[in-house]
């Protein structure tokens, strides 16, 4: 397999970065309708929640949410929530997804975060991909209640 290729930069989405973001959300959700401008918007709205986003040139090719919340039992000292970790199909493989997952660890860690949870989906096959990131299963269980 050929080295990973890296080319672009991570950084914080905006407004302005909408459209893309609902594009690449699509892929994610396996739906050919991209989502709602305003509920991508409450997101980049909400307090401790930052979409992050990998682009090469002006196209993003890569993106995932990190949300960091208070701990009430570490006295208010964060941890952080990585979720929709998310790279456009025909670009998978190029560390695209990496260095936005690599830039959320920062963030958190330069948050105080204490530890950094993510959930994936068992069907997806990413296991293998978030354990090479550092990511452990061996550490916690995840458990989930869904609602339609």
């Amino acid at each position: 397999m050929a080295a990973a290729i890296q080319t672009g930069c991570v950084r914080r989405l905006a407004p302005e970065d909408i459209t893309a973001a609902l594009n690449l959300y699509a892929v994610l959700e396996e739906v050919s309708e991209p989502g709602d401008p305003d509920a991508f918007l409450a997101v980049l709205n909400h307090p401790g929640t930052d979409v992050y986003g990998m682009f090469e040139g002006d196209e993003l090719r890569a993106m995932a949410t990190l949300h960091l919340l208070p701990n009430v039992t570490r006295n208010a000292r964060p941890y952080a929530l990585i979720e929709n970790v998310v790279t456009a199909t025909a670009h998978r493989r190029r560390g695209f997804a990496r260095a936005v997952l690599e830039t959320c660890i920062q963030v958190s860690r330069d948050g105080g975060a204490y530890k950094i949870m993510l959930l994936t989906g068992q069907a997806r096959g990413a296991i293998g991909f978030y354990k090479k990131v550092g990511f452990r299963e061996d550490d916690k269980f995840g458990l989930t209640i869904r609602f339609p």
